[in-house]
Formats: C-alpha cells, structure tokens, sequence
C-alpha cells in the first residue's frame, strides 16, 4: 500500500469515528497532501484492517451509492431517477442539468446537500455524519445564455482512512487552487461524457493529476471506455466488473492505478 496513505489513516485515528453532524474537523485528505513531501512516513497496515470497507454501487448516470462502515448511505448526483431506494441518508446535487438535481427529495432524507447556493455565491459544506466526513470544492458551470459560478461542486468523502471524490457536472479544467483544495483522492469518479462537461482529453488531465488508485467512470453515453483508457495511458491498468458494487479499503488499494469499469457504465 502507498506510503501516503498509511500515513493519512495514522491522521485518521486521531480524530473521533462518530462526531455530531454539524460538527467540523480538519480534512486528512488536505492535511497529507499538503504536506508531501515532508512528511515522515509509518506503516500501520495491521490497524488500517480495522477500519472497514466502504461500498460503491453505480446506480446510473452519474449517481454511485456509497455505504460506509457505520451503515451511512450517500447518493451521488441525486435527481431522484437512480438510488432513493432504499432512501440515502445523505444527497448531494449538481445543477448544470435536472438529471443531476431534484426541487423534490424525499423529506426522509436525512441531509440534502446542494453543489451550489440558491442565494448566490459558493456554497461550502463541512459536516461529518458518524463515520464519514463529507466536504465540497465548487467549480463553474456554462449555462444556455450564461456561465454559472460555483454552480457545481466536487464533493469529497473521508470515511474509513480512504479520500473519495466526486467531479459532478465538470466544465472546466482545475487550476493549482482547486487541485490544493481536493487534496488527495484515493477513489474518483469522472464524468467520461466527451464534451457534455469536458473533453476527453481535459478529463483524463485530471484524473491523472488527481493520482487516485481507482478511477471510477460514469456520465459516459457513447463514449468507448477504451478512448478514455488510452488517454490516462499505459500507467493505468482496465478492469470490467460483472456486478455494479465495488468494495474498499485503505489496505486493498490497487498497487496500481486502476480503472474500474462497474455494471452499467
């Protein structure tokens, strides 16, 4: 297993598992990133076991269910259409078209969390829900007449030692800024749509930058899964999954970069 993330799972242990929902901790997936490359590196492979898996289910579109240890299930790119059964305890949403949104959740969901702000301006979520602490970085939109600011948001997911991001409805290239305001991302999931949010060219750019050990894609419509392989090249090994449910932890990272194809994709 990489260095830096036994060294983000010995952050990990010293912040508490289950904290209040609106209660705000420190980002270890910022914290090592930011710190390459001067941090002195541990091994804890044995007690990094014990933080569990994570499950990753592609429910369609750009929407993947993740199920953390604790038993907090999150929707991604919620509109509604894929994943509300059984009902998420947690959304997120994305504005730049209605298959990523709904006006209409259920009101059984426990936390909805919109990738942009109704009254202007960037929206900024911090809040930790049991195991699993979940954080934005807000990017642009284009719109039909006029581009949006901070009308989609990255969302990031720290649960179990693993950084798992989400781009959303992604329309443009990342600067320094947002690259240092993600962090680290173990786990990715990048829209492969070929031009809807970006090219495939722009997008496996970031991919690469992100340096995840699973990318993830998703929002792919025609787009050959072997176009967007051949762009992240020979450093990323392709594996296609019968089922439509991955699971991870911080100890069973692919030693290399992998794009995992799920069911559905």
């Amino acid at each position: 297993m990489p260095a830096f993330r036994l060294i983000a799972f010995f952050l990990a242990l010293l912040i508490p598992a289950a904290v209040h929902a609106q209660e705000q901790r420190p980002s270890t997936c910022m914290a090592v990133a930011n710190s390459l490359p001067d941090v002195k590196f541990v091994s804890f492979q044995e007690l990094a076991a014990t933080q569990g898996e994570v499950s990753i289910t592609y429910a369609g579109h750009s929407t993947y269910l993740i199920e953390t240890p604790a038993g907090v299930t999150i929707a991604t790119d919620f509109s509604g259409i894929y994943g509300g059964a059984p009902t998420p305890r947690v959304v997120t949403m994305n504005r730049a078209h209605s298959t990523h949104y709904t006006l209409y959740p259920d009101p059984a969901i426990e936390y909805v969390l919109t990738g942009w702000n109704p009254d202007g301006g960037a929206i900024k979520h911090s809040l930790v829900v049991d195991d699993v602490y979940i954080r934005n970085v807000t990017t642009d939109i284009r719109g039909f007449s006029e581009a949006s600011k901070d009308g989609n948001s990255i969302f990031i997911f720290e649960v179990a030692g693993l950084c798992i991001g989400h781009l959303g409805h992604l329309h443009h290239e990342l600067d320094d800024s947002h690259y240092a305001a993600i962090g680290r991302l173990d786990v990715v999931m990048v829209p492969i749509d070929g031009g809807l949010t970006l090219s495939i060219d722009s997008m496996s750019e970031i991919a690469r930058r992100l340096s995840s050990s699973i990318i993830l894609p998703m929002h792919r419509f025609s787009t050959p899964i072997g176009t967007f392989a051949e762009r992240m090249g020979e450093g990323f090994d392709v594996e296609f999954h019968e089922g439509r449910t991955i699971r991870v932890s911080i100890g069973s990272l692919p030693k290399q970069p992998t794009i995992i194809v799920l069911e559905g994709v």
